[in-house]
């Protein structure tokens, strides 16, 4: 493949990753704040691919590479707190009930606060967040071959 081709199939990789995140919201699985992390680098990467196409250079596919690895960092780290390996934000996680009132938490017109460390949906024993740290990996892998190629 050719280091435009390799980038495109990550770009869209990235596109059906984040894709998937809002369908899932949209069939009624709301994200947490943890879950917003994980979409921010695959937007990035999103955009990565684009100026690497307009613009050719050799940084872009480096930059995607990085985009991927942080979105799989954050991912494994968001599995890691929803298995209770080790704690996560204090705002979102079963601590972050701390700093709610009463009313806060029985407000019928507020957000619905969504915690990190409870597993939404899950396929073959992983969650959403474990997927898109997989997934996300592999994307890392295909923008290295991409960086390598001349």
């Amino acid at each position: 493949m050719t280091k435009q081709q390799l980038t495109s199939l990550a770009a869209f990789g990235s596109f059906v990753l984040l894709g998937g995140a809002y369908i899932f919201q949209a069939l009624g699985y709301p994200p947490c704040q943890m879950c917003f992390w994980q979409r921010w680098p695959h937007m990035a990467a999103i955009g990565i691919s684009v100026l690497a196409l307009l613009i050719p250079a050799r940084v872009w596919p480096w930059l995607g590479a990085v985009a991927a690895a942080i979105t799989s960092g954050i991912g494994v780290f968001h599995s890691g707190v929803e298995r209770g390996y080790w704690p996560g934000p204090s705002s979102c996680t079963g601590g972050g009930l701390d700093a709610s009132s009463g009313a806060d938490l029985l407000s019928l017109t507020g957000d619905k606060l969504i915690m990190c460390d409870q597993v939404s949906w899950e396929f073959l024993s992983l969650s959403m967040a474990s997927w898109n740290a997989v997934f996300s990996f592999g994307l890392m892998l295909i923008w290295l071959a991409a960086a390598r190629k001349k």
